[in-house]
């Protein structure tokens, strides 16, 4: 074995688990390769072509530069255990009128359980994946800092994973942005690797078709929410719709309908099977409530600390005061007015670069 040690490398095909298995095999590090067939495109039902990290030609790159470099890969099917989490998760919240992120869920209850069962059976001491962030350590805890490439930062999306799963965790690209990962690709003599595009759809959703997902999932869903009716901010019944769970909090466009003026989903009511629309205005809150918080640098989160909390991947974020009522519910207080807090969603909370910990969005107000 390595002196370095033996890490277990989460590779897509793509080419930042690439380049992230190369640089681990550089290092001197004893690198063994597993792709998770983590979803059946066929049995989604979509229109478009099988792509992105599940498809044959992934695991058969992903592969192949195994091959090249000379370490050992595997495939591992997490199937039944991405459905029966992720997959109903994700259809269970929108039945109860949020917006879930299946990124994180995957990342803290399915990706990282399934990469340390294996490291444990290959005797790796390590994981490693391709995400764009930095592992820090002060005061004995383990938490999350952002990547160097603010374009490409990963941290929001990471924010549930315990201090067990960060102690065996490597994230090499976190010092790195974008441009520099793809010359090294290019270097490495992959240059189809190094031109190769990115795919931001959910994986289990690849033609982007939330609504289609939902109807080919949940039987007679369509005939059970059809007809629901519009609701202006008074109470006022201002249309008709296709039922709640094809609506998100601040979507505008596909409505179905014009109003005369942009008008944006600010509430949804399942129980009643009603969407409240309004103005952009409408959209603005003053604080929300967060549950399953995960605190991550310190032991729990601060009472009253002023922290830059991020409501949606890729938002600046807003400074807020956070209030814990328990060790798994915060209070938000934002100290300026935020639009689209959307409950099912994640909410990051930040001292500078760092995680302080995170939860989902149970409320605004």
């Amino acid at each position: 074995m390595s002196k370095l040690g033996r890490v277990l490398v989460a590779m897509s095909g793509g080419i930042d688990s690439t380049v992230t298995a190369m640089m681990l095999h550089e290092q001197g590090y004893e690198v063994i390769g597993v792709t998770m067939k983590t979803w059946d495109y066929a049995s989604s039902g979509g229109s478009k072509k099988e792509t992105g990290c599940c498809s044959l030609d992934s695991i058969n790159d992903a592969r192949q530069v195994a091959v090249d470099m000379g370490f050992h890969h595997f495939i591992v099917d997490i199937r039944e255990d991405f459905g029966d989490y992720v997959i109903d998760n994700f259809v269970d919240e929108y039945i109860a009128g949020r917006t879930p992120n299946p990124c994180v869920l995957c990342n803290t209850h399915i990706k990282w359980s399934s990469l340390l069962k294996r490291a444990d059976m290959l005797d790796c001491e390590f994981i490693a994946t391709g995400h764009y962030a930095i592992i820090k350590e002060e005061n004995g805890r383990k938490f999350i800092s952002k990547g160097k490439d603010d374009r490409k930062d990963q941290s929001y999306v990471l924010w549930g994973l315990s201090q067990d799963c960060l102690g065996r965790s490597q994230f090499p690209l976190g010092p790195y942005t974008k441009p520099e990962v793809r010359q090294m690709a290019a270097d490495w003599g992959y240059t189809d690797l190094a031109k190769k595009g990115e795919s931001y759809e959910i994986c289990f959703v690849p033609d982007n078709d939330y609504r289609g997902f939902l109807k080919r999932k949940v039987a007679g869903l369509e005939e059970r929410v059809a007809g629901g009716t519009f609701l202006d901010v008074k109470g006022n019944k201002i249309g008709k719709h296709e039922g709640y769970p094809f609506y998100t909090i601040g979507q505008r466009k596909g409505l179905g309908q014009a109003f005369g003026e942009p008008m944006f989903v600010t509430e949804i009511r399942p129980k009643s099977n009603e969407v409240v629309l309004g103005r952009l205005e409408d959209l603005v809150k003053n604080g929300m409530t967060v549950k399953q918080i995960n605190s991550m640098k310190y032991q729990e989160i601060p009472m009253d600390f002023e922290a830059v909390t991020q409501i949606r991947y890729n938002s600046p974020g807003s400074l807020a005061l956070l209030k814990p009522s328990t060790k798994e519910q915060v209070e938000v207080e934002f100290l300026s007015n935020v639009s689209g807090v959307a409950p099912g969603q994640s909410a990051v909370f930040y001292e500078g670069d760092d995680v302080i910990g995170g939860g989902i969005i149970w409320g605004s107000k």
